[in-house]
C-alpha cells in the first residue's frame, strides 16, 4: 500500500484542522461564557434603566404639579401684593404726616414755653392787654 504525496498532505491537513478544532473548542465555549454574562448584564442595566426612566418620570410629573401650584401661589401673591399696595402706601403717608404733626407740636410747644408774659408799656401792648380785659369781662357777664 503506498501513499501519495497528495494523501499524506491531506492527512496533515486534517491533522491540523483537528487540531485547531481542540483548540477553538475552550475558546469558543470562553467565549459563550462570556456573551452570557454580557447579556445578563445587558439585561440588568435594561431593567435598572427601565427602573429610573419610571422614577423620573414620577419626578417630572410632581415637579410639574409643584410648578403648577408655585404659579398659582405666586400669581395670588402678586394679586394682593397689588390690593395692599395702595393701603401700604397710604400708610406710609399717614406716618409721613404724623412725624410732620408731631414735629410742628415740638414747635408750638417750645414756642409756647419760650413765651413769657409780661406787660410791657407800649401802645402795641396796651391796645392788647385792654381788649384781653373787655373779652375777659365780657365772658364773665354771660
Amino acid at each position: 500500500m503506498s501513499i501519495s504525496y497528495g494523501a499524506i498532505a491531506g492527512l496533515v491537513a486534517a491533522g491540523a484542522f483537528l487540531l485547531l478544532v481542540l483548540f477553538a473548542i475552550p475558546v469558543l465555549v470562553r467565549l459563550s461564557k462570556s456573551l452570557k454574562a454580557v447579556q445578563a448584564t445587558t439585561d440588568k442595566a435594561n431593567k435598572t434603566l427601565d427602573d429610573l426612566t419610571a422614577g423620573m418620570n414620577e419626578i417630572v410629573k410632581n415637579s410639574n404639579d409643584l410648578l403648577s401650584k408655585t404659579n398659582d401661589l405666586l400669581a395670588d401673591v402678586n394679586h394682593k401684593s397689588q390690593t395692599l399696595d395702595p393701603v401700604v402706601r397710604t400708610a406710609a403717608e399717614l406716618s409721613e404726616t404724623v412725624s410732620d404733626l408731631n414735629t410742628s407740636s415740638r414747635k408750638l410747644v417750645k414756642r409756647v414755653s419760650d413765651f413769657s408774659w409780661t406787660p410791657k408799656t407800649g401802645l402795641l401792648s396796651t391796645l392788647v392787654l385792654s381788649a384781653f380785659s373787655r373779652r375777659l369781662r365780657k365772658k364773665g357777664k354771660e
